[in-house]
């Protein structure tokens, strides 16, 4: 890292259709599969409403994906989201929300998920919980210096890491349906012991554990033949995410039975645990400890490219915009990152930005895909891949972030109303960088 670096280095297409594959899978796989369901199965009447919701929030998620594969294909360069707003709604809206998703929301779930990674990371090693702030942030450090070294090294270790969770996931799914597939059958009946179903409360964490499909938009300028193989990667990445979904939840169901999920506070432990004893739940929390750690992978590499954006295009410290040399990654961007992630990881103060910056979150989703819209109209000419049935599918996805921002609001709306706050805080930011902008 202590080579000079150059604002004239551009990013090089060396990450292939099965690295971006499994991208999109280690971008979508975290804690969320592993926790979650218990979650859907309190807020559903039988086993069988259990698994629609997890198909269709795959169906709702496929949806934006989608428009995500076109804007990729339209724009293969870094920044994703942060570049789309800024094309087709200007610099000021394009920096409140990378503003809000660099210095809140990204940092936010990276120290999070690194501090998940450390507890489930202590527990399969047999070492002291107290130790998950400091297996967290090294953690953060590694991952940051893999990614420094280079486009391929970093998408080396994401494919080892994707496939090592893939596997985990594919061990749970089969203990559980190994363990008592015969009472499947019960399972997906109705549940007397739920009272009140409530199916939106069941599709918010679904929702939630589909997302990340986004980062492979933010390396985009680093995909080789991006026309073809970023709609390849994400659609193909994401349906394997919705076929493992889908099993994993039938062996939580098949070894726990729909009311035994919704009680568990750890599913996959517990299912773990019936058929292996204590060394199951080891077992799996190694599993759990590779998937956070692939997911810090991802978020973090993607998180880079958007600041080492922002800054190229002077609305930030322009040395964080300039990428290495010979290696052509945003070093300096990925030490800022993960530098800040390990504070809030350390300090204990990530929980009320991700509880704030949901909203704000949402809203940028919804910004993104509108950017569709601006595309149409203004590259009639585009060749590459297109959104099927379009405009259902832009039109369908932003009906379903506004409904999830409703819902949000309703029940926390003083998180949702700092969340916006967080958000104006940019605008003296970007008042302060714009004048010194040069012409």
């Amino acid at each position: 890292m202590s080579d000079t670096v150059t604002a004239s280095a551009t990013y090089l297409r060396r990450m292939g259709g099965f690295s971006s594959t499994l991208l999109v899978v280690g971008g979508v796989i975290g804690a969320g599969i592993f926790l979650n369901p218990a979650v859907v199965a309190a807020h559903t009447h039988s086993g069988a409403q259990l698994l629609l919701a997890w198909v269709l929030g795959g169906v709702l998620t496929m949806l934006g994906a989608l428009c995500f594969a076109e804007l990729g294909a339209r724009r293969p360069e870094a920044g994703g989201s942060y570049l789309y707003i800024f094309e087709a709604f200007g610099p000021l809206l394009a920096f409140l929300f990378g503003w809000t998703m660099l210095i809140a929301d990204l940092p936010g779930s990276l120290a999070a998920v690194a501090l998940i990674f450390g507890r489930y990371a202590a527990t399969a090693t047999g070492l002291p919980l107290h130790s998950a702030p400091v297996l967290g942030s090294s953690a953060l450090v590694l991952i940051a210096l893999v990614h420094a070294r280079g486009i391929s090294t970093g998408a080396a270790l994401q494919n080892v890491l994707s496939l090592l969770k893939l596997g985990a996931v594919a061990a749970l799914a089969g203990t559980g349906l190994w363990l008592a597939a015969p009472h499947l059958p019960a399972a997906l009946a109705a549940d007397p012991t739920i009272g009140q179903p409530n199916f939106a409360m069941a599709l918010l964490p679904v929702l939630f554990a589909y997302g990340g499909f986004a980062y492979l938009n933010a390396l985009a300028g680093e995909v080789r033949d991006p026309l073809r193989t970023l709609p390849r990667a994400l659609i193909g990445g994401l349906l394997l995410v919705m076929l493992v979904y889908v099993l994993v939840n039938l062996g939580y169901l098949a070894a726990l039975g729909h009311a035994g999920l919704a009680r568990s506070e750890a599913p996959a432990a517990a299912v773990m645990r019936q058929a292996f004893g204590p060394l199951g739940e080891r077992l799996i929390a190694a599993g759990i400890a590779v998937s956070t750690f692939g997911y810090c992978a991802v978020a973090l590499g993607g998180a880079a490219r958007v600041l080492q954006t922002i800054a190229a295009q002077g609305l930030f410290f322009r040395s964080l915009g300039v990428l290495h040399p010979r290696r052509r990654t945003p070093q300096r961007a990925l030490i800022v990152l993960a530098g800040w992630s390990i504070v809030l990881a350390l300090s204990g103060s990530f929980a009320w930005l991700l509880n704030y910056t949901t909203v704000v979150d949402w809203l940028g989703y919804a910004a993104t895909i509108a950017a569709l819209f601006w595309y149409r109209r203004r590259q009639p000419g585009y060749h590459g891949f297109r959104t099927p049935l379009y405009p259902l599918e832009p039109v369908v996805f932003i009906a379903l972030v506004l409904a999830v921002v409703v819902v949000t609001v309703a029940y926390s709306p003083g998180n949702a109303g700092m969340g916006l706050l967080v958000m104006l805080l940019g605008l003296p930011v970007y008042a302060f960088w714009s004048r010194r902008k040069p012409a």
